[in-house]
C-alpha cells in the first residue's frame, strides 16, 4: 500500500521518523510530499492538500493509498484533508489509542492526522502500527453511513 506523508515545521521530524517507520519496518511504498526541510514560517494548507489531493486521485483510481499527515495539533491538517471528495481523516493527539482503531473500523478514515506536539515518537509509532493493521467493519450500519457521508451534498 502506498503512503503519503506531509507536514508542516511542527510536525516536520515525526513526520521523517515515521516515514522511515512505515517504510523500513512496515513495508509500505511511502511518498513525502513535504516539507522537505525544516522552515518555522511555512504554513499547513498547501503542503497537506499536496498529499491529500494525490491520495484522492489514487482512491478515484481505484489505487490502495492512505495518508499520514502531521502538524502541531493535527485539527487543521484534518481540516484541510476532509476538503477533498472521499477523504476521511481523523485525529489523534493522544489519549485513549482505541480511538485509533475505532476510526478505521466504523468511519475507514483513510487521513491519520497526527499531533506532534502532544505525542512521542513511540506512541506515534504505535499509533500509525495500530492505524495501518486495523481494518473497517463490515457491519451493515458502518457502511450504510459511510455511503450516507459520501452521497451529502456540500453547499
Amino acid at each position: 500500500m502506498k503512503i503519503y506523508f506531509a507536514s508542516d515545521h511542527a510536525g516536520f521530524e515525526m513526520k521523517n521518523a515515521l516515514a522511515v517507520y512505515v517504510r523500513d519496518e512496515l513495508g509500505h511504498e511511502i511518498e513525502d510530499v513535504g516539507a522537505r526541510e525544516f522552515d518555522a514560517g511555512d504554513d499547513y494548507p498547501p503542503i497537506i492538500a499536496v498529499a491529500v489531493r494525490s491520495l484522492a486521485q489514487d482512491l478515484k483510481e481505484g489505487r490502495d493509498a492512505k495518508a499520514i499527515i502531521l502538524g502541531g495539533s493535527g485539527q487543521g491538517e484534518a481540516i484541510v484533508a476532509n476538503r477533498f471528495t472521499g477523504v476521511r481523516a481523523a485525529v489523534y493527539y493522544g489519549g485513549r489509542p482505541e480511538i485509533i482503531k475505532l476510526s478505521r473500523e466504523h468511519n475507514d478514515a483513510n487521513v491519520l492526522s497526527l499531533g506532534a506536539r502532544f505525542l512521542s515518537v513511540d506512541e506515534a509509532k504505535k499509533a500509525v502500527h495500530e492505524w495501518l493493521t486495523t481494518n473497517p467493519s463490515k457491519d451493515e450500519r458502518h457502511m450504510r453511513r459511510l455511503s450516507e457521508i459520501e452521497t451529502i451534498v456540500q453547499l
